[in-house]
């Protein structure tokens, strides 16, 4: 491109996500010109939308229709549209249907955002049954409990980052958990939940010091499916929340393989022709299942991609929202084995008191950032998911069992002290 030709203009819609607004603004340089398109009535997005002006091109779309959207100056002569948030994958899909662009059509978008509708598509595919009913209200609750059977999981229809997300093993412990999540107080009055069929796990094939699941990184251009990566992650910690992540996974080439072509299959069942998509992927005794596929990029791993590999995949979001194909690194061309922690606090925690250890851990060999969130006094709330972490520890090492040593490390550094449920301090080492 010589110096008189402009970039091509794309639309990211904003909103909270996996890629920040000066990470894509990084990503899109020579590639193209960003224009943020910003409803400042989103919590995430108002604190930003001052400084987003003086930095990119910004397109106020606060209360507007996607009619009065698309009259925007700034949407005039898009080349391209993608968005990194969950809650926005359906909007930026209309839009892009309106303004024939590469983006997930509008049928697929909904399939990606739809706990339910994803299960019975991927049912109706013959790529995966896996029980799942649809509870409005606590007199669903019952029927659905019958129909899917116990252990079971309850999480919402639409969302992500295991907010509001738990097993439930009992009637009792379901019908307590529902009430908590739907309460007003909790923010969940009105909103659609699924229980569906709890997937055993084999913790063999990941190994004993990792998680029972995985997650694959896969681009689509065309219908032309290309997997970058699968990330391994670290134990759950109770309910259901992630505590990090692993580049490259534990996985054997064959288990890898498996992996893959189950991803492949559920793309395809879904609609999937353009995008970045983060499925995630259970082992159990049966094999492996896919436990939701997500149409966006995934939380985290663009970070721990580059940091493995080299490979930028916010760039390769922007170049399949411009239509243009997009190669992924080659398959063993691993730097380090990169890891992100997640410094979560327990179930019970509702404040944090103290939290020491910080500079020590800064010292340590292969601990490359300690990112904290939460001041001293900060309240915590497990229903928030993985997003009530205190902080993240990314490091880097020459194996897997280099990164648990550090792991291992890191608890052992940080002394922490939460105020839990019942109102008395609980110190751990973690």
């Amino acid at each position: 491109m010589t110096s008189l030709e402009r970039l091509p203009r794309l639309a990211v819609v904003l909103d909270f996500g996996s890629a920040s607004p000066m990470s894509v603004l990084a990503s899109a340089r020579a590639l193209a010109e960003i224009v943020f398109l910003c409803d400042r009535d989103l919590p995430h997005v108002r604190p930003l939308f001052d400084e987003l002006r003086t930095l990119a091109q910004v397109g106020d779309i606060t209360g507007l229709t996607d009619d009065e959207i698309l009259a925007l100056p700034e949407c005039v002569g898009l080349a391209g549209i993608v968005t990194f948030s969950e809650s926005q994958i359906r909007r930026t899909a209309a839009l892009a249907d309106r303004l024939g662009l590469t983006f997930l059509d509008v049928h697929t978008a909904a399939a990606v955002t739809d706990k339910y509708t994803q299960r019975r598509i991927l049912a109706e595919s013959s790529v995966q049954h896996t029980e799942c009913r649809i509870v409005r209200d606590l007199a669903d609750l019952d029927p659905a409990l019958d129909a899917v059977g116990l252990p079971a999981v309850l999480k919402p229809r639409h969302g992500a980052a295991s907010a509001r997300t738990c097993t439930v093993r009992s009637r009792q412990e379901a019908a307590g958990r529902y009430r908590a999540f739907t309460s007003p107080a909790a923010g969940g009055a009105g909103i659609d939940f699924v229980v569906e069929q709890l997937l055993a796990g084999d913790s063999s094939v990941a190994g004993a010091d990792w998680a029972d699941y995985v997650s694959v990184e896969s681009m689509t251009s065309h219908g032309d499916i290309r997997h970058v990566e699968v990330t391994g992650k670290f134990p759950l910690a109770p309910p259901l929340r992630e505590t990090g992540y692993v580049v490259p996974s534990t996985l054997s080439e064959d288990r890898r393989e498996e992996v893959l072509t189950l991803t492949g299959s559920a793309l395809a069942a879904l609609g999937v022709r353009h995008g970045i998509t983060h499925t995630e992927i259970k082992f159990t005794p049966d094999g492996p299942r896919i436990i939701e596929v997500n149409g966006r990029l995934g939380g985290y791993v663009a970070d721990l991609v580059r940091r493995a590999r080299g490979f930028d995949l916010v760039r390769a979001a922007l170049t399949i929202a411009l239509g243009r194909p997009c190669a992924p690194p080659p398959p063993t061309a691993y730097r380090r084995h990169v890891f992100q922690y997640f410094l979560t606090p327990p179930m019970d925690a509702v404040a944090l008191r103290r939290l020491d250890g910080l500079d020590e851990l800064g010292r340590v060999t292969g601990i490359r950032l300690v990112e904290i969130f939460a001041e001293p006094g900060a309240a915590l709330d497990w229903r928030q998911g993985t997003l009530t972490y205190l902080g993240i520890v990314h490091g880097s090492a020459s194996d897997h069992h280099e990164v648990r040593r550090l792991v291992d490390l890191v608890d052992r550094t940080l002394h922490i002290e939460y105020e839990n449920s019942s109102d008395s301090p609980e110190t751990e080492t973690a």
